[in-house]
């Protein structure tokens, strides 16, 4: 359960990144993902060190930006595509 959690982390903040610096997203949606990543990153990595249950209420509440990142993410993709440049 860490393993995909822990490279969710990573994967949300570089596609972000990615998405956001030539604008291929609007500007909200970007930061959803580059708030969250680190969040869900820190989360896990406390838990891999004991300091957090792997199930705990933390884990949810810091898995929330995340949630609303691949959410809206897929909504605009779906409903307009990228903005091109």
């Amino acid at each position: 359960m860490l393993g995909p959690s822990f490279v969710l982390g990573i994967n949300t903040v570089l596609m972000a990144y990615l998405m956001v610096k030539p604008g291929l997203v609007p500007r909200f949606i970007g930061v959803l993902g580059l708030v969250g990543g680190p969040l869900v990153f820190a989360s896990v990595t406390a838990t891999m060190f004991g300091l957090v249950e792997q199930v705990s209420t933390l884990g949810a509440v810091v898995a929330i930006p995340v949630f609303g990142w691949e959410l809206s993410l897929a909504g605009r993709l779906i409903i307009k595509g990228f903005r091109t440049p």
